[in-house]
């Protein structure tokens, strides 16, 4: 025990020792909360307390793996299984699974992603026959999904005049009756929502005392990361289940709240004290990532916000460059300053692409990095574009998978019953979903019972459907004895999808061929990976509530080494030796949108504080004179956030006072000529850095750095005698790593490889796509 308290300093020590009661741990930027929330779980388990009776809350997949992994180390594999920890809605979705019939649902009901939701509220704004332009489906689908997140039900908006009469005043008066169908559709396809994992168990917990009562007992131990980020359907959860024992351990950063847009309530942080008698506070203030020069320049912008807890963050480690702002005149020439600065610093200091990240405050920014970056030959990955599970061809392999799991999953199964073409068209899918109505089934136990409905569907079109529901229902059969892997290649060579997909000899086609590729390979590493987790078998409904659950970052895969380009809210919980804060612009960031209210202005002001405490070394500030802005090139002004920071810990290579308005009348037309400067000039502290051309040598050093493989010998099946610990390997998924250990004979053998992102993975060798690399 005293091996891993000994890591700790003494104001991380204090929380992880304190075993009973509520507790708040208000934790800055970069201060070690998650080692602090890793090491009290696996206190309390070494104090005697089952680990069946914790409950641990992160709000990502890959915290929920990451802090696993490390109790694992400390208290042993085999109990750590036993914890429940995840995301909110991973550990709830398993509760409502045991639980759902209570609700009306099936145990393997469907979890609808945004996009089949999306799909679901459009159609059946089309049945309605409503405008489609007053009535636009993602607004739409977004205001059910607030309404949820508030915990208003169909009947409690049916129940409130205003809410009503503001949908009347928005143009929309059948919005009511749009929710009411979506949420008759959902339930009678057996799914629910995103939203509904936390509307339901919500739900379950207030109209089912008993089933709270059990829950509060099972959980006598709660611990929530990230609660900041909570909204008001969670924080009810969190209370109910932690009135009885109290037990509470909430862990957050105030000044990160960063996603009012999602319905998150800092309240829920600021308040917590007032929620629970005698809470113990405790601070962790010591940032262990950044230089003092970021931690202090983040501290003076987060003091102009109003509504704050009260801590002082600062740093033991060494004072740093400072800040660097550079003005730029176009969006194109920040693009193509960014990407020189990349090429001059990995030259200089022999880094990795992996070593630096853009950031911006929306998606639209990234052309002009991209451009700027290809020209440079400098390899990127951008986060939060099309993820891998969002590809057409990639989701319509899951639409067969889902409909094998639960076959009144009406999404998935529009999606595919004509696809690959088989002669079901629209007109057939119409008549069939007015059947499903009318009889009050699902689609497909209509389509099953075909020959005894009184459905207009003529002998041909019936052969076809029988023939359709026949492959499901063979491929149902074969689930339950195949893993995820096993059952996809046969799904798509059944139904002709990798046939229609040949049929493409472009280089679009021979792309959505590799996804599919590719599909299988995570199928593959799912299923070992399956394999070291209690009483899972690599199933497909498994695997399904896997990729139902996992977010853009915890699906991460491919060459590692790229430059990182994303939004600010996605880089949250990440850091980079350096960072680049690109479009630092009034009307951009802060947001135009967001700058309505104080508390609007405050939560842009955090999101400023979140990206530079991504900064470890070196940070960098850009804004520029003019953008293009919806096609239009429009003069731009320097942010008010830049002018927050101290000038003690910023380096100015352009000089801000050179922005002037200019006049369009003559001055002496007034009586007293104002030629006054639109903006106060602020002192510049620095030249701009000399770009120079780079010696042979320097090219020859980056010219190794690219993400060429170097890979000499291909590890093949039964691999036995040459891979041996300390040796560097590349894997397609995984990237670089050095093998740790060598375990297992024949085909069972094992290695385990600590890759230089992802961390430790024991992968099967016989599976394993390894490359040695020099």
């Amino acid at each position: 025990m005293e091996d891993y308290l000994s890591q700790l300093n003494e104001a991380q020590r204090l929380p992880v020792l304190q075993k009973e009661g509520p507790m708040i741990v208000i934790a800055g930027a970069g201060s070690g909360k998650t080692r602090v929330l890793t090491l009290r779980i696996a206190y309390l388990m070494q104090q005697g307390v089952d680990p069946f009776n914790i409950l641990s809350l992160t709000f990502t997949n890959k915290a929920a793996r990451e802090m696993k992994k490390r109790i694992a180390d400390i208290v042993g594999v085999s109990e750590s299984k036993n914890l429940w920890m995840g995301t909110f809605h991973s550990v709830f979705a398993r509760l409502l699974r045991m639980e759902a019939d209570k609700l009306g649902y099936p145990s393997n009901f469907t979890i609808y992603d945004s996009q089949d939701s999306q799909r679901l509220t459009s159609a059946i704004i089309k049945e309605m026959g409503l405008d489609k332009d007053v009535y636009k489906y993602k607004q739409i689908f977004s205001r059910i999904s607030s309404l949820k997140n508030s915990l208003i039900t169909v009947r409690a908006y049916f129940a409130d005049a205003d809410l009503q009469e503001a949908d009347a005043m928005a143009r929309r008066p059948r919005f009511g009756d749009i929710y009411k169908e979506y949420v008759e559709r959902c339930f009678k396809a057996g799914a629910m929502d995103f939203d509904d994992l936390l509307l339901k168990t919500n739900e379950l917990l207030n109209r089912f005392p008993d089933v709270l009562a059990k829950y509060q007992n099972r959980f006598q131990y709660i611990l929530v990361d990230e609660y900041q980020d909570t909204n008001h359907s969670q924080y009810l959860i969190v209370k109910a289940l932690s009135d009885k024992f109290q037990n509470i351990c909430v862990v957050g950063d105030d000044a990160q709240s960063i996603y009012a847009f999602r319905g998150a309530n800092i309240n829920n942080i600021l308040n917590f004290q007032r929620d629970y008698d005698d809470v113990k506070a405790y601070r962790l203030e010591q940032n262990y990532r950044s230089t003092k020069n970021i931690v202090e320049a983040a501290n003076s912008i987060i003091e102009h916000n109003k509504t704050k807890l009260d801590k002082v963050v600062w740093t033991a480690n060494n004072d740093g460059p400072k800040i660097i702002v550079h003005r730029l005149m176009s969006d194109a020439e920040e693009g193509r300053y960014v990407a020189s600065s990349i090429w001059e610093n990995k030259m200089n200091h022999q880094l990795g692409n992996d070593q630096f990240a853009i950031l911006y405050r929306t998606n639209a920014q990234s052309r002009a990095m991209e451009d700027a970056l290809r020209k440079r030959d400098i390899p990127y990955r951008i986060y939060g574009g099309l993820s891998f599970y969002q590809r057409k061809e990639v989701k319509d392999v899951l639409s067969y998978l889902r409909l094998v799991v639960n076959p009144k999953d009406e999404e998935a199964l529009k999606r595919v019953i004509n696809y690959p073409a088989r002669g079901i068209g629209q007109t057939t899918m119409d008549k069939l979903i007015v059947g499903a109505k009318q009889y009050d089934r699902s689609i497909f136990e209509v389509i099953e019972n075909i020959d005894r409905v009184d459905i207009n569907i003529n002998g041909a079109t019936k052969t076809k459907l029988r023939n359709f529901v026949t492959m499901i229902k063979s491929f149902q059969a074969l689930e339950e004895t195949q893993n995820v892997f096993e059952l996809t290649e046969y799904v798509i060579k059944k139904s002709a999808l990798l046939t229609e997909l040949k049929k493409d000899g472009t280089q679009e086609g021979i792309s959505r061929i590799e996804n599919i590729e590719e599909l299988l390979n995570g199928m593959r590493d799912f299923v070992e990976g399956q394999k070291e987790v209690a009483d899972a078998r690599g199933s497909l409904s498994e695997f399904l509530e896997d990729v139902a659950l996992a977010t853009d970052l915890d699906n991460d895969t491919g060459d590692t080494d790229r430059v990182s380009l994303m939004t600010i809210h996605l880089s949250k919980g990440l850091e980079f030796p350096y960072l680049y804060i690109v479009g630092m612009e009034e009307d951009l960031f802060p947001s135009g949108m967001s700058m309505n209210t104080r508390e609007e202005l405050e939560e842009e002001r955090r999101l400023f504080y979140v990206a530079l405490t991504r900064a470890e070394h070196q940070a960098y500030l850009t804004y520029t004179l003019s953008r293009y802005r919806w096609g239009k090139l429009v003069d731009a002004e320097p942010s008010r956030f830049i002018n927050e920071i101290d000038d003690q810990y910023v380096e100015y290579t352009t000089p801000m006072d050179d922005y002037k308005y200019k006049p369009l009348l003559d001055a002496d037309l007034w009586d007293e000529p104002d030629k006054s400067k639109l903006r106060q000039s602020k002192p510049r502290n620095g030249t701009p850095p000399s770009v120079n051309k780079p010696s042979e040598e320097q090219i020859r050093k980056l010219r190794k750095m690219r993400p060429v493989s170097t890979a000499t010998n291909s590890t093949p099946a039964g691999f036995e005698g040459d891979l041996q610990p300390g040796m560097m390997v590349e894997h397609a998924r995984f990237g670089r790593g050095e093998v740790v250990n060598i375990e297992g004979v024949g085909g069972e053998k094992k290695a385990e490889i600590r890759f230089q992102v992802g961390g430790l993975k024991k992968l099967l060798l016989r599976f394993a796509k390894l490359e040695l690399v020099e």
